[in-house]
Formats: structure tokens, C-alpha cells, sequence
């Protein structure tokens, strides 16, 4: 190690083992609290609702009020993904990064107005399903719940564990992957036992205590800084001693405090910004599993508006809770977090790219009394467990449903339960071998590469869900041919991307021009574009899509009466079979598998253990009340006009407040 690094850790606060705070009993006692608190609520989820079925345990039996709906949605979003991820890039170069949560403010609005109703209309549990009944066959309900596995190990599972781990490591010193194991338990059993029910319900706990700890750290920064005011002026002052002035490493950008940003040069152009950003937003908020399968867990569609609006005025926080208090800490610890040069940040945070992402969990420690420091720990594993076990539930209802269900079609309701709860084990297995490239990708700015690999692999999705939603002449070839075209394209960039990653300061940049020239936005709106004409060509040169391909399944013929039902669907196909299903399963009539019979048999520990995975058989008495009929899709598509126009004029203030967001801070 040279001289300069050892001076650096000498004199740094993370560097020196004497003034490096740490979690004391205090804070010890706030995390036992909290853990307390979240396992009575979700210990009440889980005999609150039924999870011994696929409706119950994928869709928490479609009974959720608008309010926990809202929270969960906000809180599978944002996970401790954001609180790192966003705040470092808000430390490493200003405000622009807000534009990504601001965008979807508009579209979860989308979703609950326009897709959604679709969605309902179709009687659909997953987003392959709905594809595979819109196009028919089967190549593309597997090929989408392939790709959307893909994606949540890329982007959402494998980043969280790494942010959440991350900030554990900043407080108590563990190593990276001691760290992840250790939520993973914790989460992974969360899951597997209380299913989406206990998830929305937990999600909606820790919304608020999410909410509420990063106000206060909110304020705690700008009380030690002076206000916002005096944020502007010291930002641009924050350069690390060790910068020579013979190159630009670790100086501010000039625009910091602008979302919109030069077209060509700059790290998030505008035009990228206002379009390219808004295809995969569409992708998460509109088409994505985990995002969508929360507003199908409403009551109704008036419910889900309320969820999505609920939502969406939380989105406003992301600026002021995450993205100010990471610029905060750059200037208050200006050395560690805004370190340059690759020695030196390897010293400092094990990351030779750059230590932006310390920014949060650097606040946190530092500042902070004894106390609010376990709470605001508290609030990083609360975003990081609401996250995860979202993901987690809707991962394992892919593969179940969509996959699963087509290698055994007369699989067993018993047969898919155990399916999908062993599936989130494996899903954790994979995460975890892809955290190293998380860790070395885009610079250090976790939140950047989120999203650049966001725009490789969602606008093609985007386009077929939005195409198939509201075209009625979209048919199974061109929906097919415009996915594969445009994924392979992305995917050619993205390994590009791993293959050449971005230099470090100080080195020359010899990237290929489709690499170093093509910002991942740009390319967003290309491959949008490319895979809107593959679709557009191949559809009218082949047969349109016939009847059964439209009806109820796009927004012209949501109301289309058809057969006087509810579609067919994976759920309610389950459903129907549930009879006959138990049957099976149920030892007491003397014709049920072996190994089930056994298990019924067993000493109590055996049915507790059962009891807790929600896999319990059920009493002769409840047996004959199931299956539970799904409701008329038109029932839950109707809404009251009084409640209609409150959600509508709702609507109407939240759009307001975010053009004027980003007119403000454009």
C-alpha cells in the first residue's frame, strides 16, 4: 500500500478503528424491538388470511384495502437498493437521479388507470400468463417468465442483498457475505411461510418506519449542514485533499442541482431522461410481477387506484429522504465518499471504482445518536427485507404458475405450494454467486447499474405488454419476433457492457463506440423503437389475431361479455381443481398419497411445521366450503361514482404536483 492510501486511512473516520462508531446496547435494543414488532405483525398476517391455497398465497385471496396495497407497492420498490443506490449517486453527481423516481410517480398512475383494468378484465395471476392467453401458444409465457427470473437476479435480488449487506458492514464490521446470509435466513423463511398476505401487511409496517427514519436523518443532515442553501454552495466545495487539479476525478459536476442535463455529454442526457427513462419505467411499474401482482391482490379496481395514488404521493420522499442526504454526506465526509482514484478508494471501502455507495450508511453511523441509530438500521433491513420478500413471492409465483405448471400439468395444488417455496431457496443460491459483478459494475453507483441494465433487457417487454394491451391487431408472431429481435440485441449490449466496463479515473477510455458513445438511455429508445416496428410489420403480414385472442384482453374489450364468465385462467383452472385436488391430499379418505397421509399422521412438531408454511390440510368443515368462486371480473372493474370522481380528482393533484417537481428541479 503506498503512502498516500495509509495517510488517507489514517486520517479518515472509517479508516481509524478509535473513531469508527458502532451499534451500541441502544441500538441493539431498537433492532430486537423492531424484529419483535415485524414478527407480530406478520405472525397476525398469516392467521389472518388463508395460505393453504394458490389464491390465498399468490394473490393474499384478493382481498387487500387500498392502503396496505399503496404501502407495499412503495415498499417492493423502494428496498435498501434505493437508500444506497440513490443516495451514492446523488453524492457522486447531484440531483438528476431523482428523474427515475419522479417518472414513476406518472407510471404507477398508468398502471392503475390503464392497464390494470385489462389485467382484471383478463382474470390473469401473473404477467406471462396474461401474454400467453393475449398471443396464445406457449413459447412466449415461457420465454417472459424466463427472462423476468433473469431480470430480478440481475436487477432486484442480488443488488438489494448487496446495498442491504453493505450498510451492515459499514456498522458492525461483518464481512460482505456473512452479512447476506444472514438476512437471507430471515427473509427466505418470511416468505415460504407467510406468503404474499404477510408480505403486504409487513411492507406496509415498514413503509412507515422506513418513511420516518429517513425524515429524521433527513433533518439531522441539514441541521449539521446549515440548510439547504448552504448544501448548494459547500457541494461544489467537495473534493477530496488528495486531488492534485490535474484532472477532473472527484470534482462536482456544474449541473448537481439539475435534472435536466446536456444531450450528449452528460452522464443523464435529457432526452434519454424524458423518453428512454420512461420505457422501462413503464416496464416496472405496468407489466413487472412483482409491482402488478400487489394491485391484483385489491379488493377492486377502486382500491387499486387508491393503492397506485398512495403510491405515487410517496414517490415525492425519494429527493429529500435519499437523494439530499447522500449529497449531505459528501460534504461532510468528503474524502471517503467522494474518493477518485482507485488505490485509495480500494483503502477506504474494498471498491476500487468508488465508495459513492457509503454515502448512506456513512451518515447513518456517524451522525446519528445512539438509539436513532438502531432505528435507522432498522429502516435499511426493513427496506431490504419489504424488498426481497416481494420479490422473492412473486419469482416463486412465475416459476410455479408459468413454468412449473406446463413441465407437470396435472401437478397437485399440495405439488405447486412446495414448488414455489423451494424455488425461492434456489432463487437465493443464484443471487448470491452474482453479487461480485454487482460490486465491480458502473462505477460504483449501484443505482446506475440498476438501471442500465433496466434499459437492456425491459423496453422490448414494454413495448409487446403495451402493443398487445392496446392494439387489437397485435398478434403471437409479431409480439414473438419484436421480443426476440430486440432482447437479443440488448443482451449483446449488456455483455458488452461486462466485457468493457467503464474506466476508472485517470484511465483512458477505450471502449468501442456502440459502447462508449450509445448512452444506456439512447439505447432504451432505440430498441424501443426497433422492437414497436418488428411488431408492427410482422403483425400485418400474418393472420390477425382471432377472437378468443382479444376479447377481454385489451383496453376496446375489457367489457366484452364472451362466454357471460370470467376468462379461464391458471388460478381459476386451480381453483376448479381444487375438489378433486384434495381429495387427494386429504389422508382422511383413505385414497391420498402415501407421503401426505404420513405427514397428516405425525406428531405435532411435524404439524406446526406444516402450519407455518401455510400447507396445513384443511377440516372436514372448511373442505366443503372450497373452492372459494373468483368474482366476475365486472364486478371488480365497477366502481361507485362518488368514489370514482374522489380517485379521478386525486389523480388529477398528483399529476399536478409532479410536473411541477419537475419543472422546479429541472
Amino acid at each position: 500500500m503506498d503512502t498516500t492510501s495509509q495517510t488517507l486511512r489514517n486520517t479518515s473516520p472509517t479508516a481509524n478503528p478509535s473513531s469508527k462508531k458502532s451499534l451500541e446496547v441502544a441500538d441493539i435494543v431498537v433492532l430486537v424491538l423492531y424484529f419483535l414488532f415485524v414478527l407480530g405483525v406478520g405472525l397476525w398476517s398469516m392467521w389472518r388470511t388463508k395460505r393453504n391455497t394458490v389464491q390465498g398465497y399468490f394473490l393474499a385471496g384478493k382481498d387487500m384495502v387500498w392502503w396496505p396495497v399503496g404501502a407495499s407497492l412503495f415498499a417492493s420498490n423502494v428496498g435498501s437498493g434505493h437508500f444506497i443506490g440513490l443516495a451514492g449517486s446523488g453524492a457522486a453527481s447531484g440531483i438528476a437521479v431523482t428523474a427515475y423516481e419522479w417518472n414513476g410517480l406518472f407510471c404507477v398512475l398508468v398502471l392503475a388507470w390503464l392497464f390494470l383494468p385489462i389485467y382484471i378484465s383478463a382474470g390473469v395471476t401473473t404477467m406471462p400468463e396474461y401474454l400467453q392467453k393475449r398471443f396464445g401458444g406457449k413459447r412466449i409465457q415461457i420465454y417472459l417468465a424466463i427472462l423476468y427470473l433473469f431480470i430480478y437476479i440481475f436487477t432486484k435480488i442480488s443488488v438489494d442483498m448487496y446495498a442491504g449487506a453493505l450498510f451492515i458492514q459499514q456498522a458492525l464490521q461483518w464481512d460482505l457475505y456473512v452479512a447476506v446470509t444472514g438476512l437471507l435466513v430471515i427473509t427466505a423463511i418470511y416468505t415460504v411461510a407467510g406468503g404474499l398476505a404477510a408480505v403486504i401487511y409487513t411492507d406496509t409496517l415498514q413503509t412507515v418506519i422506513m418513511i420516518i427514519g429517513a425524515l429524521i436523518l433527513m433533518v439531522y443532515g441539514f441541521i449539521k449542514i446549515g440548510g439547504y442553501d448552504v448544501l448548494q454552495e459547500k457541494y461544489f466545495a467537495a473534493i477530496p485533499s488528495s486531488h492534485t487539479g490535474n484532472s477532473t476525478c472527484g470534482i462536482p459536476r456544474e449541473d448537481a442541482f439539475h435534472i435536466f442535463r446536456d444531450p450528449v455529454n452528460s452522464d443523464l442526457p435529457w432526452p434519454g431522461v424524458l423518453v428512454g427513462m420512461t420505457i422501462p419505467s413503464l416496464w416496472y411499474w405496468c407489466t413487472d410481477q412483482v409491482i402488478v401482482q400487489r394491485s391484483l391482490s385489491a379488493k377492486n379496481l377502486s382500491h387499486a387506484k387508491g393503492g397506485s395514488l398512495l403510491a405515487a404521493y410517496m414517490k415525492v420522499f425519494p429527493l429529500f429522504i435519499m437523494v439530499l442526504p447522500g449529497m449531505i454526506s459528501r460534504v461532510l465526509f468528503t474524502d471517503e465518499v467522494a474518493c477518485a482514484e482507485p488505490e485509495k478508494c480500494k483503502a477506504i471501502c474494498g471498491n476500487p471504482s468508488g465508495c459513492s455507495d457509503i454515502a448512506y450508511p456513512k451518515m447513518v453511523i456517524e451522525l446519528l445518536p445512539t438509539g436513532l441509530r438502531g432505528l435507522m438500521m432498522s429502516v435499511m433491513i426493513a427496506a431490504l427485507m419489504s424488498s426481497l420478500t416481494s420479490i422473492f413471492n412473486s419469482a416463486s409465483t412465475i416459476f410455479t404458475m408459468d413454468l412449473w405448471r406446463n413441465i407437470r400439468p396435472r401437478s397437485t395444488e399440495w405439488e405447486l405450494m412446495i414448488v414455489g417455496r423451494v424455488f425461492v431457496l434456489l432463487l437465493v443460491v443464484v443471487s448470491i454467486l452474482w453479487i461480485p459483478l454487482v460490486q465491480a459494475s458502473q462505477g460504483g453507483q449501484l443505482f446506475i447499474y440498476i438501471q442500465s441494465i433496466s434499459s437492456y433487457l425491459q423496453p422490448p417487454v414494454a413495448v409487446v405488454f403495451i402493443a398487445g394491451c392496446f392494439w387489437k391487431r397485435t398478434n403471437e408472431k409479431g409480439a414473438f419476433w419484436g421480443l426476440t429481435i430486440g432482447l437479443a440485441v440488448g443482451v449483446i449490449r449488456m455483455v458488452l457492457d461486462f466485457i468493457y466496463p467503464s474506466p476508472l479515473c485517470n484511465q483512458a477510455d477505450t471502449r468501442p463506440g456502440v459502447v462508449k458513445y450509445i448512452h444506456y438511455l439512447y439505447l432504451s429508445m432505440i430498441l424501443a423503437f426497433l422492437v414497436l416496428i418488428v411488431v408492427v410489420a410482422v403483425s400485418l403480414w400474418t393472420e390477425p389475431p382471432s377472437t378468443e385472442m382479444v376479447s377481454r384482453l385489451t383496453w376496446f374489450t375489457r367489457w366484452d361479455k364472451g362466454d357471460g364468465g370470467p376468462v379461464a385462467t391458471t388460478s381459476n383452472i386451480t381453483n376448479e381443481k381444487q375438489n378433486s385436488t384434495f381429495a387427494t391430499t386429504d389422508p382422511s379418505d383413505g385414497t391420498g398419497s402415501s407421503s401426505i397421509d404420513e405427514v397428516s399422521c405425525t406428531v405435532r412438531l411435524k404439524k406446526a411445521i406444516l402450519w407455518l408454511c401455510g400447507m396445513e390440510k384443511r377440516s372436514e368443515g372448511e373442505e366443503e366450503q372450497c373452492p372459494v368462486p373468483l368474482q366476475s371480473p365486472d364486478i371488480l372493474l365497477y366502481e361507485r361514482p362518488v368514489v370514482s370522481h374522489i380517485l379521478n380528482i386525486n389523480l388529477i393533484l398528483c399529476t399536478s404536483v409532479g410536473i411541477f417537481l419537475w419543472g422546479y428541479f429541472g
